[in-house]
């Protein structure tokens, strides 16, 4: 029977592998794909397309069109836990185990719900990215009537472009301009540079969008967004934006993760105790220096990754993966509006926000025309 290759998510670090899937094909190798959609969703993108700048179609790569016009299979379902021993893959939704030779884990992350109490209506988290389009539409209909009172709660760059893109949508529409509250809980964006914070406040605050830091979130019920220091909130729509955490399949799976419950890989992206495993992007924990939960590194990964995963089925010495210097940060924050730093360059405002939409274009274009 020939060598079977599994890759669990079609996301940022399997584009390159997947854009190749013809080498492993070629070569003898079976191929399959698991995603619970057959679309992927680039992240980046994920805000603008909240604030009306791109279409759904613009921002994301049909994962199971790809996969099939190669030759490989796509599942279209949800990756529930694996199996070291055995080397198979358990779904969510069938009993159906998938064997592997080799298995690449792209699982990804989601936003924590821990705070959320209640009936959960009208909160959206920043991912799954298909969230945000859901969030959308909401917006578009609630506001069309009513001013309503939109909350954003985290102190990170993806809460400030949601804020700043759900200010354009409403903008763009003329709809009726919401209440806008950033929940900053004691530190916007803390850990960025002075002058990027001091002109992100700028900008969101010219925009109307009132920014708290008088403590954290406790708890999030039925509309009602009660603090540390047990002062309240309401808001009609929510979103959460407090951070990523890793996929639990890894913890489900007893394989072992880092503190983040990431799949712990060393330098070549391999898991440190089965070495037919490898991952890239949020769900894994790099063990020789822990990574930012930012695309850039998965990008980065792309290459090693690809070449490591067609190494391993064929027997030959796996590379390692250098996470590279300093990235850029460079935010989209509504109205044709952006941020970009990098070591000691830090601007605002129009020509911010064209430099990264023409990144983003060309990365997606890339990868959609594989």
């Amino acid at each position: 029977m020939k060598k079977q290759l599994v890759l669990i998510g079609g996301g940022h670090a399997h584009l390159l592998t997947l854009a190749n899937l013809h080498t492993f094909i070629d070569k003898g190798f079976g191929v399959t794909v698991i995603q619970p959609s057959a679309y992927h969703y680039y992240s980046g993108m994920g805000p603008g397309m909240l604030g009306g700048t791109y279409a759904a179609d613009d921002i994301r790569f049909a994962t199971r069109r790809l996969v099939e016009a190669k030759g490989g299979r796509f599942i279209l379902d949800k990756a529930h836990t694996i199996d070291p021993e055995r080397q198979v893959v358990r779904l969510e939704g069938t009993h159906e185990d998938i064997p592997y030779d080799v298995l690449s884990c792209n699982a990804g992350s989601s936003v924590p719900r821990d705070v959320i109490t209640g009936n959960g209506r009208n909160i959206f988290t920043a991912k799954p990215i298909e969230d945000l389009l859901a969030a959308r539409n909401t917006i578009v209909e609630q506001a069309a009537n009513a001013r309503i009172t939109v909350a954003v709660i985290g102190s990170g760059p993806s809460s400030l472009e949601i804020a700043g893109n759900v200010h354009q949508l409403c903008r763009q529409r003329k709809l009726n301009m919401p209440v806008i509250r950033l929940f900053s809980g004691r530190g916007f964006l803390a850990g960025k540079p002075a002058r990027l914070r001091r002109l992100a406040r700028k900008i969101l605050e010219r925009k109307g969008i009132e920014i708290l830091e008088n403590g954290y979130v406790r708890r999030i019920e039925d509309g009602r967004i009660i603090l540390e220091n047990s002062r309240e909130y309401r808001a009609d729509i929510l979103f959460s934006a407090v951070g990523v955490r890793p996929s639990p399949i890894f913890i489900r799976s007893g394989l072992p993760v880092g503190p983040d419950g990431g799949l712990e890989v060393n330098a070549s992206l391999q898991s440190i105790a089965h070495p037919q495993i490898f991952g890239g992007g949020d769900c894994i924990h790099f063990q020789a220096a822990p990574l930012d939960k930012v695309g850039v590194y998965a990008v980065r990964q792309n290459p090693v990754l690809y070449r490591n995963l067609l190494a391993a089925l064929e027997g030959r010495p796996l590379e390692k993966f250098s996470p590279g210097g300093k990235y850029l940060l460079i935010y989209n924050l509504g109205d044709g509006e952006g941020i970009l730093s990098k070591y000691s360059i830090t601007f605002a405002g129009r020509l911010a926000f064209l430099i990264k939409d023409r990144i983003d274009r060309r990365f997606i274009a890339t990868f959609q025309e594989s």
